[in-house]
């Protein structure tokens, strides 16, 4: 202990003034979610990441395992639609357009329970448990689960009946009848059947899982032979109605046409209807009158005109018109005769004898002519009459037979009529013989719409489970899983992990990071003594970090509090290192056990029950008495001393205010180990009197609202609150985290430490 004069003045009230909050201590909001923080907090539960990554995929790997395989055996068929040219049976055989309508109706058909049923009959799936639940029930009858439950309800039932009734267990069901279990078996049967159509093609893919591998690969290849057997038995069913239909149809017609031919033949007789070449027969008499009849009124209009002609009489053009050669003879001789006697008159006189003989010939001409001209004119005349007889004729002839025509008129519109019945019956049924013809060729070459591309084989590994795909699924779950605790873990985090979050949460400067020292660092040494042991380890070089942040300051303080929240954060260890690294730097130091109620300084300087800070500010004691010098460093301590409930009230007297005011003048640092700030008052009232406060926060410990709370009660009491420090904190764990802050622990700067 070191012997100081003591000043003798009388105490005076030499508080210092209150001081205002330090800048800027209103706590910071955290920047949103980065890539940065989330590799940080990834880093830093890697772990749990890491075990989420392999429980998952491990249970689903025994799950998997625990689970009855299941194989899929998988059928293609081709659909293709055939064409028909037999346009009047098109809607009974020809399929419409391949469109999805028809080929989902492909789908629903391969899946109908008439192929259904007949699968069953064919592989007996009502006599397999997997398809036949019934069978699945008696099972479970007969488990040991199932005993035990009907053991334990039974003699439950022997003294409470009411509770062996909810224990029983379910009785088996009763075995259905064949039919309803073949149908129960079939509708099993199709939820184990998938029928898909391969996208953009007319291929269908037939599925059938089933526990047996090869009962999948038969059952598969069977559906598709009774889908293709029903599409060729259907066509044929209906070519077959077809041609009964086309040949009752022929028989009908036969039948038709023949009883029109007779009624034809009747009516012919009946009506003495004789057909000719082109026509009936009176119709053909008819047209040779006609023809006759114009032939003679041709004539007679050409006699009548001869007749005319010669009656007028005529000159010698019109007689030679009529074709009389004797009689143009003669007329040329006549003219001949005529122009003799006018030249012998105009050269002889009128009474010359040649001039007389002339006119006698020229007479004897003239006779002649008149003669012929009579004989002509009769000819013409009788063949006139001819004429006009026949013409008479023949327009009577075509009376009568005008008037038998117009008699048998009905009866030939019934004719005509029948023979129209008749010729449409021939027609429809040279049709239909032909149709009849061309469908019976269609049953010689029918084939399915139909056809199998690739038979089902059977397959080599279980389509379900399928171990791989769930133990990668399991993969990506579990990571997610891990991930979603990670940021569970990270949300309910509220304690504080590195120096950002300090500035963040709340509002202070982190002025150092005080490293944990393990049990296996420290040997045999106590961690207040490390600083001095290995003044050159992480440890020491934090405490000389938080001295060199308090003299850096604008204002560099003398009296030091060094508080926490609560209990066991490290602030008595942080003070003594703080103070010896201090001392050992050259400065004038004196550390001070405030925290009466738990003093420490007396277990860690080896002076329990000496006299102290209480002895001082009752009067039982001088300032030179209590202080006491450290035996590893320069370093001067005055303990608690005696423990005393009202230490508050020494705290808030004078006398206390007089002591930091006299070792102001002695020592450069004055360092006061108060204690916890949210518990106890004395703290807040030592902070008041010093120049500043050090809040010491344990790293991932301290609630963030504890922080809080304990530096909102120094603020109340006018501290100044100049940082915080991290204390306890694993360098090898906030190396790994990911902090900016956690670069100082990172190998490269081993080479400026020495453990």
């Amino acid at each position: 202990m070191l012997d100081r004069t003591v000043d003798a003045r009388p105490p005076t009230d030499r508080r210092p003034p209150p001081r205002a909050p330090v800048p800027g201590s209103a706590p910071i909001e955290p920047e949103g979610l980065t890539v940065t923080a989330l590799l940080a907090a990834l880093r830093r539960r890697r772990w749990v990441l890491i075990l989420c990554a392999i429980l998952f995929p491990l249970a689903a790997y025994i799950a998997a395992k625990q689970l009855t395989p299941r194989y899929t055996a998988n059928t293609t068929v081709m659909f293709e639609p055939t064409e028909y040219s037999v346009r009047e049976l098109q809607s009974i055989l020809r399929d419409e357009n391949t469109t999805d309508a028809v080929l989902a109706s492909q789908v629903e058909i391969i899946r109908s329970l008439s192929i259904a049923r007949r699968v069953v009959q064919r592989f007996g799936l009502e006599q397999r448990p997997e398809f036949a639940w019934w069978l699945r029930d008696a099972q479970r009858a007969e488990g040991a689960w199932y005993r035990m439950q009907d053991g334990l309800s039974r003699w439950l039932g022997s003294f409470a009946p009411w509770l062996a009734e909810p224990i029983a267990p379910r009785p088996p069901a009763r075995v259905p009848p064949p039919e309803a279990a073949e149908i129960m078996a079939a509708e099993a049967m199709i939820n184990a059947l998938q029928v898909q159509v391969v996208r953009n093609s007319r291929v269908l893919s037939i599925r059938f899982t089933s526990e047996d591998r090869h009962l999948a690969r038969d059952v598969a290849n069977y559906v598709a032979e009774l889908y293709i057997a029903d599409q060729l038995e259907g066509k044929f069913n209906a070519v077959r109605r077809a041609n009964e239909w086309l040949e009752a149809r022929v028989a009908q017609l036969r039948q038709e046409v023949a009883v029109t031919e007779q009624r034809i033949a009747e009516l012919r007789a009946a009506s003495g209807l004789t057909r000719g070449v082109s026509a009936v027969l009176a119709t053909e008499q008819i047209s040779r009158i006609n023809a006759d009849l114009l032939e003679a009124r041709n004539q007679l209009a050409t006699a009548e005109a001869r007749l005319a002609a010669a009656r007028g009489g005529g000159g010698g053009a019109d007689l030679t018109a009529l074709g009389a050669a004797n009689l143009t003879a003669q007329r040329t001789a006549r003219d001949a005769a005529r122009q003799e006697l006018e030249r012998l008159q105009a050269t002889l006189g009128a009474n010359h004898p040649d001039v007389r003989a002339a006119r006698s010939r020229l007479a004897e001409a003239e006779r002649a002519v008149g003669a012929e001209t009579t004989r002509v004119v009769q000819a013409l005349d009788a063949e006139a009459r001819a004429a006009r007889a026949r013409v008479r004729s023949l327009e009577e002839a075509l009376r009568l037979q005008e008037d038998r025509v117009n008699t048998g008129q009905s009866a030939e519109i019934q004719l005509a009529a029948l023979e129209r019945e008749a010729e449409a019956s021939r027609s429809l049924l040279r049709a239909v013989l032909e149709r009849s013809q061309q469908t019976v060729a269609q049953t010689a070459i029918e084939r399915p719409d139909a056809r199998v591309l690739s038979p089902a084989t059977t397959p080599a590994l279980p389509s379900f489970p399928k171990v791989t795909t769930f133990v990668m699924a399991a993969v990506v779950l579990g990571v997610l899983f891990g991930l979603l605790v990670i940021w569970f873990l990270e949300q309910a985090d509220s304690t504080i992990r590195s120096g950002e979050e300090v500035r963040s949460a709340l509002g202070l400067p982190c002025l150092a990071l005080v490293p944990m020292l393990k049990r296996g660092l420290l040997g045999r040494h106590r961690a207040e003594d490390y600083v001095v042991r290995k003044p050159l380890s992480p440890f020491a070089e934090s405490m000389r970090t938080l001295r060199a942040a308090l003299w850096l300051g604008a204002e560099p303080p003398r009296v030091i509090v060094i508080t926490a929240a609560r209990p066991g954060e490290g602030k008595t260890t942080t003070a003594v290192a703080l103070a010896r690294s201090a001392a050992m730097n050259g400065e004038r130091v004196l550390l001070i056990d405030c925290d009466v109620r738990q003093p420490s300084l007396g277990q860690v300087f080896r002076c329990e029950g000496a006299a102290g800070v209480t002895d001082l500010l009752l009067g039982q004691a001088v300032l030179e008495r209590i202080i006491r010098r450290d035996h590893l460093s320069s370093l001067d301590y005055i303990p608690a001393g005696a423990a005393e409930i009202h230490s508050l009230g020494l705290f808030m007297s004078e006398a206390m205010a007089g002591l930091l005011d006299r070792v102001r003048r002695d020592y450069d640092l004055i360092v006061l180990d108060a204690p916890p700030a949210l518990a106890m008052a004395d703290a807040r009232v030592v902070a008041r009197l010093a120049d500043a406060t050090l809040l010491c926060v344990k790293w991932r410990d301290t609630p963030r609202s504890v922080v809080r709370n304990s530096l909102g009660l120094l603020e109340e009491a006018h501290a100044r609150v100049v940082g915080a420090a991290l204390t306890q904190v694993d360098a090898k764990v906030h190396g790994r985290s990911g902090y900016a802050d956690a670069e100082v622990y990172h190998p490269r700067y081993g080479g400026y430490f020495r453990e």
